[in-house]
């Protein structure tokens, strides 16, 4: 089977939409995703034709867009119309050549889009979508449908902004469509793949477990099991994780803690403690039995002696950019935002000019871009709440230094480079609601950090020892706020006076234990996913790591892309698999979710693992890359969907109430 290429399909409905044939050679067709995006062309090309039913054209361009997407695959019934019932014996479809038809609410402007394509005068044809594997491939379909005048050159325009200079800038350096061939057919596999799955996986679940699932559940509508490649792989996750929750059981462990006129200081277990690697331990600062606590404290002297008190400079530099999955955790968290609300906003940001490409995964620049981003710095000096740290870096060069540092990546960034303020457009920023003002801020605040020399703190530890056993005592105080400045409330209130007791103290004097205590711990269970956390679980394929540092360290091919994981919360959410708590945008499962999750771990659990999703994704890369073949890729696509699906039609379905009485529910 082949993946489809430029070829006409025959289209159903109506065929009689005609635009008016001007007999001019030599215009340059421009296809964008968005009526309010060819806008923003037409103003930057000095395009000042009329504004015709679809599209824009004066003497040289032609305008036109889509309107998201104007094609999709065909049902199965499209085949044949046995399909439209659902049948095991049917199962599995894999069909030999895909279909693709018109979706009926935009069918006009498909017309339209369609006669332009073809139109005689038209010789050159620019493909100016949403520069992104999902945005290639809406056009890809379109240009697959619609066909095409053979004479025309392609080109497909792939710009970072909506700014006047990229958009003429990304016109100019627009490259032959072939160059992204292997972007164009990862999609397609993409959207096969999400078919088969969905198609084959959701019909034999429906055909085995559906009345299962409808007595449990107590609806009283029937609907069919809904699963899929990402949808259930980040269903499992939510159900995991609150499994864990609910079968947890707390441990109480004991520490010990001795006190001092000058401050606190924790016991922690040491190479030349009596008690290390001891079996009555619950970690290095605590017992498992309090008994065993008060017996350290019984052989503890009045005083101990101070060992060492070490004094350390720490420096912390300014967080990498806003990828698009650490802007929705961050607006998650402090706006208590969806990942989708804030997509939408960083949309509307860059349809408005005010900030580059949101759909990104990279976190980093590209040496081309950092050598032109004191554009950006002065363009944001007209930015009133930041403007004098912009004047300060663009006073001083502190962006000089920056293709040399950990912000410029080449090697990083796949598609586009990090969320950053184009400079431009400021006065927009007016038109902005408050929260959209906001997420604004949040991401010229991270862009001008990176210019900006890192947090310095001071660092005590004083170490006292008393009868074998060791005490320790931490504290710290920010030295030079360095690009904190940017963040006054996360500077927290430097404890000065303990820090200078203990800087007065001598190595080797007494220090008198005024009373030592039991600190009574107990574990906790994980936390639940909110809807940020999961974003950024997705993104490290599974993984929730909250250290940022180190999530961009193992960062490799996640659940999804940055383009799809707010849908597909969504999607969750529509099918009453999940909760999402609005104010807390914590994610919980709801019942039906359980039975959907114990239904598919039953019959393809496989679908359950985040790293089997995430390898499905890291092949897709490579489609993309060229270092995989579709072929390859569709021969093991294919291979794993009969194989599931046969398995599924002739499992038994007994182990269900089993699965489900084990979970608790």
């Amino acid at each position: 089977m082949n993946i489809p290429e430029n070829k006409k399909s025959t289209l159903s409905g109506d065929e009689n939409f005609l635009l008016p044939i001007i007999p001019i050679m030599g215009k340059r067709l421009i296809i964008n995703e968005k009526p309010s995006v060819s806008q923003s062309f037409a103003a930057a090309l000095k395009v000042n034709g009329k504004r015709n039913d679809g599209y824009i054209e004066d003497g040289s361009t032609i305008i036109t867009w889509c309107v998201g997407h104007l094609v999709t695959m065909s049902y199965p019934e499209a085949y044949d119309a046995k399909y439209k019932k659902w049948n095991l014996n049917d199962l599995p479809f894999i069909p030999q050549e895909y279909k693709y038809e018109v979706i009926n609410n935009v069918r006009k402007q498909f017309h339209v889009v369609k006669q332009l394509l073809n139109r005689k005068d038209v010789d050159t044809i620019y493909y100016a979508g949403d520069s992104g594997r999902e945005g290639l491939l809406i056009q890809g379909y379109v240009r697959q449908m619609a066909g095409h005048n053979p004479y025309a050159k392609e080109l497909v325009v792939w710009i970072d902004s909506q700014t006047e200079e990229e958009i003429v800038n990304g016109v100019r350096d627009a490259k032959p469509f072939s160059f992204y061939a292997n972007k164009l057919d990862s999609g397609y596999l993409r959207g096969i793949e999400d078919y088969l799955m969905g198609i084959n996986f959701s019909r034999v679940l429906t055909l085995k477990y559906g009345q299962k699932v409808q007595k449990i559940t107590k609806k009283e509508k029937w609907t069919p099991v809904s699963v899929g490649r990402v949808m259930t792989c980040v269903l499992a996750m939510v159900v995991d994780r609150e499994l864990e929750i609910k079968h947890f059981k707390p441990t109480s462990y004991y520490g010990i803690r001795a006190e001092n006129e000058i401050g606190s200081l924790d016991w922690k277990v040491t190479k030349d403690s009596k008690y290390f690697q001891s079996p009555l331990l619950y970690n290095d600062s605590g017992f498992l039995k309090q008994e065993d606590a008060n017996n350290l404290i019984a052989g503890l002297n009045p005083s101990g002696k101070i060992e060492s008190i070490t004094k350390k400079q720490e420096k912390k530099n300014a967080p990498l950019l806003f990828n698009l999955a650490e802007l929705q955790n961050e607006c998650s968290s402090m706006l208590k935002l969806s990942p989708d609300e804030t997509l939408q906003i960083a949309q509307e940001l860059y349809e408005k000019k005010l900030t580059t490409y949101p759909r990104t995964d990279a976190r980093v620049l590209t040496t081309a871009m950092a050598k032109t981003i004191r554009g950006h710095i002065q363009g944001l000096c007209g930015y009133a709440p930041l403007s004098s740290i912009c004047k300060h870096i663009a006073d001083n060069g502190l962006d000089k230094t920056l293709p040399k540092t950990k912000y410029v990546n080449d090697a990083a960034v796949t598609d586009h480079y990090a969320i950053i303020p184009t400079g431009k457009n400021i006065n927009a920023i007016n038109e902005l609601s408050k929260t959209s003002r906001f997420v604004y801020d949040l991401i010229a605040r991270r862009f001008l950090a990176i210019f900006l020399p890192p947090a310095v703190y001071s660092k005590l530890q004083l170490v006292v020892e008393n009868n074998g056993e060791h005490f320790f005592l931490n504290t710290k105080i920010l030295a030079s706020a360095g690009f904190l400045g940017l963040y006054p409330n996360k500077i927290k209130e430097n404890n000065m006076n303990l820090f200078q007791s203990v800087t007065q103290l001598k190595k080797g004097s007494d220090f008198p234990f005024d009373q030592v205590n039991i600190k009574t711990g107990t574990t906790k269970p994980p936390s639940r996913y909110n809807s940020g956390s999961m974003i950024l679980a997705m993104e490290n394929a599974g993984q929730l790591i909250e250290d940022e540092e180190l999530r961009e360290m193992i960062k490799g091919c996640g659940i999804g892309t940055s383009a799809t994981r707010a849908e597909t919360l969504k999607k969750l959410v529509r099918n009453d698999y999940i909760n999402l708590n609005k104010k807390t945008q914590i994610l919980t499962p709801t019942k039906t979710g359980y039975v959907i999750y114990a239904v598919v771990k039953e019959s393809m659990p496989q679908l359950l693992s985040p790293r089997l999703t995430a390898s499905w994704e890291k092949g897709l890369d490579g489609v993309d890359t060229g270092t995989i073949k579709k072929e390859e890729y569709l021969n093991k696509l294919y291979a794993f969907v009969v194989s599931k699906t046969n398995a599924a039609k002739t499992s038994g379905t007994s182990g269900l109430e089993t699965t489900l009485r084990k979970m608790g529910i």
